[in-house]
């Protein structure tokens, strides 16, 4: 099957699909200062844009997350977003959102390429690929590694019931950076019924379940809160944050928290 793409054709258009997801305002909480990494250390972070319903995407799945799996104690984040756009052919993807749809049509406009595809796998927020192209895929993390971070940030999640405190700290950066943070189930397994992959049981790593934008305040450290999904379980879920360059889209650092320890695994600051 030949790749998806979706053509844009209206900048009205386009600037109507860059509203951000909802705004958390920050309070003042800070996470323990041993979460800070060595200086100056690159981070790859991998934004993979799929469907359920596009046959050319489990094979991107599955490269994704092998990367993840042999990543772990890297500083490589792998998130999946599940975009919307393929629904109408058929099979509705469970774990599809207009948001993320809307996210992969602002990269086309940061990197200057308003045709947007499936699988296409977005890496710190600079240059792009196919999902499945794994020799592109690899050496792009290779140069992201070898690079350095041009910001910092620190995470620690705690649950409150049915709410994630994350509280943040971030250095580094300018004034229109604004800190993104993703909900992200580690796994999931999916048997489609419909459309390209009828008849398929498909295997998810990484699958971005909600989005926040975080407004940065004169501090650059607070607490955003995300509310639980149905069915949550600390132990299947993590907290991936990282900081955009709302004018370029470049991503300049990243982190991760596991949430059944409350604790910061890898990080970049200055």
């Amino acid at each position: 099957m030949k790749t998806l793409k979706i053509l844009v054709f209206c900048a009205g258009a386009i600037a109507s699909l860059l509203v951000a997801t909802s705004l958390i305002d920050p309070t003042t909480a800070s996470p323990k200062k041993d979460n800070h990494p060595a200086t100056g250390k690159g981070f790859a972070l991998l934004e993979l844009f799929t469907s359920e319903g596009c046959s050319s995407c489990p094979a991107a799945d599955d490269l994704l997350a092998k990367i993840q799996k042999e990543s772990k104690d890297k500083p490589v984040y792998v998130l999946a977003y599940h975009v919307d756009y393929w629904n109408r052919l058929g099979w509705k993807d469970v774990f599809s959102n207009q948001e993320f749809s809307k996210r992969q049509v602002a990269y086309g406009q940061w990197l200057n390429n308003p045709q947007i595809y499936t699988p296409q796998v977005v890496i710190n927020g600079k240059a792009e690929c196919v999902g499945s192209d794994e020799p592109a895929l690899r050496n792009a993390i290779s140069g992201a590694l070898a690079g350095t971070a041009s910001a910092g940030i620190a995470l620690q999640v705690q649950q409150d019931n049915d709410k994630l405190a994350v509280n943040y700290q971030v250095t580094g950066g300018s004034a229109t950076d604004r800190l993104l943070i993703a909900l992200v189930q580690k796994s999931a397994i999916s048997k489609v019924a419909a459309g390209e992959n009828s008849g398929r049981t498909l295997v998810h790593a990484q699958i971005v379940r909600q989005l926040q934008t975080v407004n940065l305040n004169s501090d650059k450290k607070g607490t955003s809160y995300i509310k639980a999904p149905h069915g949550f379980n600390p132990q299947g879920w993590e907290v991936v944050g990282f900081i955009q360059n709302t004018t370029t889209g470049e991503v300049l650092s990243a982190s991760r928290a596991n949430l059944n320890s409350n604790s910061n695994l890898k990080s970049n600051a200055l």
